[in-house]
């Protein structure tokens, strides 16, 4: 399971390592909405969300499926700004169809909307596809989607092909409020780290060339044996092109450990990778081990597990996700379920499955790491 960037011909300063406050604040809300995904950093979570004034923390929960599970594409920028305020305005250039698609991609789960035209981050124009503020089927699909993962996500989405503008706006506003609330102080003190990071990064491009680069982001990374691609450890088999673009690698300390692509139809490419290594895990009795690695043996169930690490899914999902039928799902769930590594809850006429992620970090880190790509 690949992500593969074509960089066929593309010099080597178009392989651009910058630093994104927008990128690095869409960390920090991950961490808010999934501390589990982020033990070392579950104290500042907590102090931040004691801090929150009640409007700001609800507007987090009702936005939250943009950085949830995963990262909509116009929150990675491809061109990083010196300011918030500046990759802001990059992203209120993006038109509504384009943005709307990308923010329904995140909140409806892993089936992509096709792009129905470029962002300003874009090298050329993808071909026209149904969108779901102007096609019924797609909107309808956006909704059920949207309905499966909860109520809220269900409002969300209503709410953004009702009035894509006042929801876009909102966004801007609520992201805006994050830097007063949290964000301007900690963006302060990982700036010498991602500095550090950067200045490292583009010394061994200039000096050593791509693949050196490379090899410094993470072990998940590399560039293929033609040196015309960049292969990218991800969830699911995926290709896109780097033509005239470039690629570009963002560095994240808030991020840690997740490796973030944006690589939709439309998008330039965009890796945001960690820029250090979690601290190793406790050890859990060997019976636990054996149990949990007998379940994990099988590639559907590991499969479903990183699926699973992208927030809650119901068995159809998954089925629709992987060309499964909904039994077969259900019988690897059952195994994940009896190794502790599964929850089940009911929400209406919905049964959700979630990942148990400290259980899975006991397993150890390269683990957990490979997991939450």
């Amino acid at each position: 399971m690949t992500l593969r960037i074509d960089i066929s011909g593309l010099p080597s300063e178009r392989l651009r390592f910058a630093a994104s406050p927008l990128a690095e604040l869409t960390a920090m809300l991950h961490v808010l909405a999934e501390p589990g995904h982020h033990p070392h950093l579950a104290g500042w979570a907590g102090d931040v969300w004691a801090r929150l004034r009640p409007e700001l923390a609800e507007r987090l929960r009702e936005a939250e499926f943009l950085w949830r599970s995963s990262q909509a594409d116009f929150l990675i920028p491809a061109r990083p700004r010196p300011t918030l305020a500046e990759e802001l305005d990059d992203v209120d250039r993006i038109d509504d169809e384009t943005y709307v698609t990308a923010a329904l991609v995140t909140t409806c789960g892993s089936s992509r909307f096709p792009s129905a035209g470029p962002s300003p981050s874009t090298s050329s124009s993808s071909p026209a596809a149904p969108s779901p503020l102007t096609d019924a089927a797609a909107r309808e699909r956006a909704l059920d989607l949207a309905q499966a993962r909860g109520g809220r996500q269900e409002a969300f989405a209503e709410r953004l092909l009702a009035d894509p503008a006042a929801v876009r706006a909102r966004v801007r506003q609520t992201l805006e409020q994050c830097a007063e609330a949290f964000f301007d102080a900690a963006w302060a003190g990982v700036a010498v780290e991602l500095a550090t990071d950067l200045r490292l990064k583009n010394d061994l491009l200039r000096h050593q060339g791509i693949e050196a680069a490379l090899a410094s982001v993470s072990g998940s990374v590399t560039l293929a044996a033609d040196g015309d691609c960049i292969v990218v450890d991800k969830l699911q088999d995926k290709s896109t092109a780097a033509h005239g673009t470039g690629v570009t690698f963002i560095p994240s300390v808030f991020g840690r450990p997740h490796l973030v692509a944006v690589h939709a139809p439309g998008w330039h490419p965009v890796v945001q990778y960690p820029v250090a290594e979690p601290s190793p895990s406790e050890p859990v009795p060997l019976e636990t081990v054996t149990l949990r690695l007998e379940a994990l043996a099988h590639p559907v169930r590991l499969r479903l597990l990183r699926t699973l690490a992208r927030g809650p899914h119901t068995t159809g999902e998954l089925a629709h996700t992987w060309e499964l039928s909904p039994p077969e799902v259900s019988r690897h769930l059952a195994v994940l379920r009896r190794a502790g590594l599964l929850t089940a809850r009911r929400h209406g006429r919905y049964v959700r499955y979630t990942l148990n992620l400290p259980d899975l970090t006991a397993l150890g880190t390269d683990l957990l790491a490979a997991v939450l790509r």
